[in-house]
């Protein structure tokens, strides 16, 4: 894909691989809107970095602000970004947590599920039109191997029963793959395509509130993790893959397409799970 003149938004920019997904995009000339939590320090330090990579390119860099626990920064984000750029040829749902505890929002939602399902799902409901009226477009959605190790809970969704930092996330994980694939299915004949993908066992600051053994535990197992530049590599090439035209439903790793677990695959699980998504962001309708 020709990336001059192509506007793409890639949340959790701030850091990781994120950052580092903007990075790579705006160096091949794409006009990039990277989304961050606040303005910050760390917020403006991505932006220059993610600018000097673009200059290389020719691309253009546009940083936006949304706090993804709140539902009506996600629709603020929304409504600017509509008002602002007359198209949007590659949404990057990037943006993700892992808990160690629960931690619920001021809408009243388990903040792990808030954020790696609900705001990808709100967000990518919200800027369908502007996807649609761009196609062909791209919605890459940021999952994670964690998946394949879970099952969904529906009674046990927002931890209603129990918490647990890495079954929580992985459930929110596997998802955010019925999600997707609900998308890919809902979407065919648009132009649209939802893929999502596993970066890889990347070194990031995803665990944002350890206690400080956890950390410093986490610190000497991240020695052996690969940094966010390998991780960024898949979400760049299923942004922009020629050969990726048209292509919808798909999982990929290692920079290349693989098998998602099982339960991914789970159409009634996907239906189900979709209207609980819709109830919980007041979203409807919006893919049909």
């Amino acid at each position: 894909m020709e990336l001059r003149g192509k506007v793409i938004l890639i949340t959790g920019a701030s850091s990781g691989i994120g950052e580092a997904t903007a990075m790579g995009l705006g160096s091949q000339g794409a006009s990039v809107v990277p989304v961050m939590r606040a303005q910050s320090p760390r917020a403006e330090s991505a932006t220059r970095k993610i600018e000097e990579s673009s200059k290389k390119g020719g691309g253009s860099v546009f940083p936006m602000y949304a706090d993804f626990l709140s539902q009506s920064q996600i629709r603020q984000l929304a409504h600017d970004f509509d008002q602002r750029f007359d198209r949007l040829d590659v949404l990057v749902n990037n943006a993700g947590v892992n808990h160690t505890k629960k931690i619920m929002t001021a809408d009243g939602l388990e903040s792990t599920f808030a954020i790696n399902v609900l705001a990808p799902f709100l967000l990518t409901n919200l800027l369908l039109g502007k996807l649609k009226d761009s196609a062909p477009s791209r919605i890459v959605n940021v999952s994670s191997r964690a998946a394949t190790r879970s099952n969904i809970d529906f009674d046990n969704l927002q931890a209603e029963k129990k918490y647990s930092m890495f079954g929580s996330y992985g459930q929110s994980k596997l998802a955010l793959n019925l999600v997707t694939l609900e998308f890919a299915r809902r979407l065919q004949g648009t132009g649209v395509t939802a893929n999502f993908l596993h970066p890889g066992l990347i070194g990031t600051n995803l665990v944002r509130d350890m206690n400080p053994v956890a950390q410093a535990i986490y610190s000497l197992v991240k020695l052996f993790f690969t940094g966010p530049e390998k991780g960024a590599r898949t979400s760049i090439y299923v942004a922009t893959a020629p050969e990726l035209e048209g292509v919808s439903g798909k999982y990929f790793s290692n920079g290349k397409e693989a098998t998602a677990s099982k339960e991914s695959y789970d159409e009634a699980s996907a239906n189900r799970l979709w209207q609980i998504c819709e109830q919980l962001t007041s979203v409807s309708g919006s893919t049909r």
